[in-house]
């Protein structure tokens, strides 16, 4: 579709302004390190689906114990 968003958005006041995928991606961390420091690690995990390969939810968790330093993930292991 031509509606299609293909650029990030950052939201600045009312509204939002196009961004660069590493700004994005930068604020983004910034933002997850920021509840970390004011809430604890434990504040911020990571929703999976089981339509996802078993490579991609290893990788997901993986991510969440190295990063976030927690195991907060879960999946949707009903389908």
């Amino acid at each position: 579709s031509d509606e299609r968003i293909k650029t990030p958005l950052i939201r600045e006041g009312n509204g939002f302004r196009e961004a660069s995928w590493d700004e994005a991606l930068e604020l983004t961390a910034n933002k997850f390190k920021a509840l970390m420091k004011k809430y604890g690690n434990d504040t911020v995990g990571a929703f999976s689906s089981s339509r996802c390969t078993n490579e991609e939810n290893f990788l997901l968790a993986k991510f969440v114990r190295t990063v976030f330093r927690n195991n907060n993930v879960d999946n949707c292991a009903r389908v």
